[in-house]
């Protein structure tokens, strides 16, 4: 077993596979020079890491065009990139209760400063959309519909393909977070009408921190959202039309993009599918095994039913804060306590006051981890 138990994959995956750290380490040593800016043999190098990212990428998502994907440095950038760079003044905008702060923040951005206007549609304490209250929403100015594909902190699964033929009935731009989501389960944008999928490089995709990216159907148009040296039509007073140069402005992570395409491959070669397998029996055998301890309550879809690998909970008469503290302190598990940048999901699950404990799994946990976990809530909850 290792050292750390580690059930904080929600956040950041860990370990790395072997292959990603390798690969960051040859693209330093081989294509240590900036991508797109040269013709000599070292800025070529660079240029094929990026162009390798982008098209294991491609395969993962379904996208038919490797230039639609604008590399950058996280999920965060992405929805940003993604929401100032579409809505106008004026617009509306269709979200969920169940968004990261990664949506909602720059959403509440752009009503103070573009008269945007905003609704979430709530979710149930099960993390559940209402459809049919989500179609009431629609105005004749709704521009755009986002939603997290799965709750970080809720664990439910967003129907986005039907989301996305209720979007396009009414003409809307679909925005899809795929920060739970992303190699953990099936995404192909074609199948599911996704016009922007924002995803993260370090978490289910198994790369490292500080990559993302955001793909952006070819009839879009964004704003960019940083303005700057591209290595193409330098002599242009405006950034150039051309993608994805239009949206990667300065000089891009090459080296972390390298260990991101390593992680990518790694998803495919487990595929998906079997990620999402092994996650869902490992979420299922937690709420089992936590069930048995008094006065603890698992948010989220109940037992048996679809879920990313994540499992949030309170204990009656203990601070959340203080348990993972233990957690760690005490046996060296690693999980995550608060508020999870999540505040409308709390207010839906009604844990505003307490925040939550959220353990986290990944596809190289294993059932004796989650074991230990059991263990140790248990002993910490056990009436002294």
């Amino acid at each position: 077993m290792k050292e750390v138990i580690y059930l904080d994959h929600a956040a950041t995956s860990w370990p790395k596979p072997p292959a990603v750290g390798e690969a960051m380490l040859h693209a330093l040593d081989v294509a240590g020079a900036n991508p797109g800016r040269g013709s000599h043999r070292m800025a070529v190098q660079a240029s094929r890491v990026l162009f390798d990212t982008r098209k294991v990428l491609s395969s993962l998502f379904g996208i038919s065009n490797a230039n639609d994907i604008a590399l950058g440095s996280n999920t965060t950038e992405a929805l940003n990139l993604a929401i100032q760079g579409h809505l106008r003044e004026g617009d509306h905008v269709i979200a969920t209760m169940a968004e990261h702060n990664s949506v909602r923040r720059p959403l509440e951005y752009m009503r103070r400063i573009r008269n945007v206007e905003v609704d979430y549609v709530p979710v149930n304490a099960a993390g559940d959309i209402d459809l049919v209250q989500l179609e009431r929403l629609f105005r004749p100015n709704t521009r755009l519909v986002v939603c997290t594909h799965s709750s970080n902190l809720l664990g439910s699964i967003l129907p986005i393909g039907e989301i996305s033929l209720i979007s396009r009935k009414y003409g809307a731009t679909f925005l899809v977070d795929a920060a739970q989501s992303a190699g953990i389960m099936p995404v192909d944008v074609q199948q599911l009408g996704i016009d922007m999928l924002a995803f993260p490089g370090h978490k289910g995709l198994l790369g490292p921190q500080g990559t993302g990216g955001l793909y952006i159907a070819p009839e879009l148009d964004l704003e960019p959202l940083l303005h700057g040296g591209t290595g193409s039509q330098s002599e242009a007073i405006e950034q150039p039309l051309v993608r994805p140069d239009r949206y990667e402005a300065g000089t891009p992570n090459t080296v972390g993009m390298a260990g991101l395409a390593a992680g990518v491959k790694h998803v495919m070669e487990l595929t998906p599918e079997a990620i999402y397998k092994h996650e869902w029996e490992l979420t299922q055998h937690m709420m089992q095994g936590l069930s048995s301890v008094a006065g603890i309550r698992m948010l989220g879809p109940e037992l048996g039913q679809p879920r990313t690998g994540l499992v949030s909970f309170t204990v009656e008469g203990y601070d959340s804060a203080q348990l993972a503290f233990q957690l760690d302190r005490r046996y060296g598990i690693a999980v995550r306590s608060g508020f999870h940048c999540t505040p409308l999901a709390h207010e839906s699950a009604g844990t505003t006051l307490s925040g939550a404990v959220r353990a986290s799994v990944g596809y190289s946990t294993t059932s004796q981890e989650i074991d230990a976990l059991i263990h140790a809530v248990n002993e910490l909850t056990m009436p002294r």
